[in-house]
């Protein structure tokens, strides 16, 4: 008879408890620069900060070297937007092993599908839109578009663009669509990493009339004519032809790109490398930092 192996301890990533630090002692990795502090996201963040205060604390890590110092894992805008505020100390979650936890990580501008899902479940819990608005800093009409953000789009479509970042007006695009061809467009999308306006206008004109909602209208694309609009779409099914072909030599070209991409993730990963090239060579620690930010898992 097998006995059964018991089952081994989770190792827990943070302390249990919350700590109160001096923010004059926590050492950030990354620099936040003032056009960072221009930005949409920082605006958010900062608001946010200032009607609700903090809803997630920053993460930290013991500095081996120095006692009573803390390293900055996860929270550099927040802590930005404090210390903008006045505020001197902020609680903080305490990684336990600084080796295993990676401290590159940042905080991603929110994909907006995941932002029209946020807006919905402060709704559902009664928040007035007035309020949502004004911790994103953003209008009430703004909140209101986003509320409405997924109507006539295909659950489908919706799964393949939750995690990107896609412009408000796409979806208007894609909403002229059919499903079937809402969810070619967002492979697509999503195969060329492209998710301007433009280019999902480019995917409604080469859209054949039997694929989109309005089949009755002629499609109107800028000043181009019926027989261009006519060449567009047989360029479109052809280079969706090729695309297809491309793939299936895809794989060997792409396995160097992620073995080299790992052994730099790899690097940036190591708590003493990331601290010598933070102090030394900030510049390289952030091209590192750029070429890994596509592999990361959003958190």
């Amino acid at each position: 008879m097998n006995r059964m192996t018991p089952p081994q301890p989770v190792a827990v990533g943070f302390e249990r408890e919350t700590q109160t630090i001096a923010i004059s002692d926590i050492t950030p990795l990354r620099m936040v620069t003032d056009a960072l502090k221009k930005t949409q996201k920082y605006g958010q963040i900062r608001s946010s900060v200032q009607q609700t205060g903090l809803v997630e604390p920053p993460a930290v890590a013991r500095d081996r070297r120095e006692p009573g110092k803390y390293l900055l894992v996860d929270g550099h805008l927040r802590i930005a937007a404090l210390q903008e505020m006045g505020i001197t100390e902020v609680d903080c979650l305490i990684a336990t092993d600084d080796e295993a936890y990676t401290y590159n990580k940042r905080v991603n501008r929110l994909a907006i599908v995941q932002e029209h899902q946020m807006i919905l479940n402060a709704i559902e819990r009664g928040v007035p839109e007035t309020v949502i608005a004004k911790v994103l800093n953003v209008n009430v009409s703004n909140i209101r578009s986003k509320r409405r953000l997924l109507v006539g789009i295909c659950p489908e479509a919706v799964e393949l663009l939750k995690d990107k970042h896609v412009p408000m007006n796409t979806f208007k695009e894609l909403r002229k669509m059919k499903p079937l061809r809402q969810i070619e467009a967002a492979q697509l999308m999503v195969a060329m990493n492209k998710y301007s306006v433009t280019y999902a206008k480019s995917l409604v004109g080469a859209t054949p009339p039997s694929q989109l909602v309005d089949s009755a209208n002629p499609k109107k694309v800028g000043s181009l004519s019926d027989e261009q609009i006519a060449l567009m779409e047989q360029e479109s099914e052809k280079l969706d032809r090729e695309f297809r072909l491309l793939e299936e030599t895809y794989g060997n070209d792409h396995l160097d790109l992620v073995i080299a991409t790992g052994y730099i993730k790899r690097l940036i990963d190591n708590v003493h490398v990331v601290r010598y090239l933070a102090q030394q060579f900030p510049e390289l620690l952030m091209e590192f930092q750029r070429i890994t930010a596509g592999h990361e898992a959003p958190h």
